[in-house]
């Protein structure tokens, strides 16, 4: 395993879906399978790039800063802010497994709305 092509990899794919083509990001860096676990995306290929579609289609201004990557093993996970519009901000924890092709294979995550308030003062990122 290539820990750091991989973190570059999963970057690179999430950056390129996220601006708008999850086609182009799918064919570069996705091997045989494609397993979602996010309830809101259909599993495979093909859901991954309807949902990537429909969020460009309906939400075509929004951004995402990588803050951290961490690779261990075959698993790459990504953290990352976003801003969407109206001024909302998510932070999101992405967990991607690489096949032995150094391929993503598989994709876990966890988004969550940034407060408007919270009980510290450490924030979110």
């Amino acid at each position: 395993m290539n820990l750091e092509q991989n973190k570059q990899n999963a970057i690179a794919f999430y950056k390129m879906a996220f601006e708008g083509d999850p086609a182009g990001a799918v064919e570069l860096y996705v091997g045989q399978q494609y397993i979602q676990h996010n309830p809101d995306v259909a599993d495979g290929p093909r859901g991954f790039i309807d949902y990537f579609n429909r969020m460009q289609s309906e939400y075509p201004v929004k951004s995402v800063e990588f803050l951290r990557c961490i690779a261990q093993g075959n698993l790459v996970s990504l953290h990352t802010r976003q801003d969407w519009p109206d001024n909302e901000q998510y932070v999101t924890m992405d967990f991607f497994r690489f096949d032995e092709n150094g391929k993503i294979c598989e994709h876990w995550d966890a988004i969550q709305k940034v407060p408007a308030s919270a009980q510290n003062d450490n924030g979110m990122f």
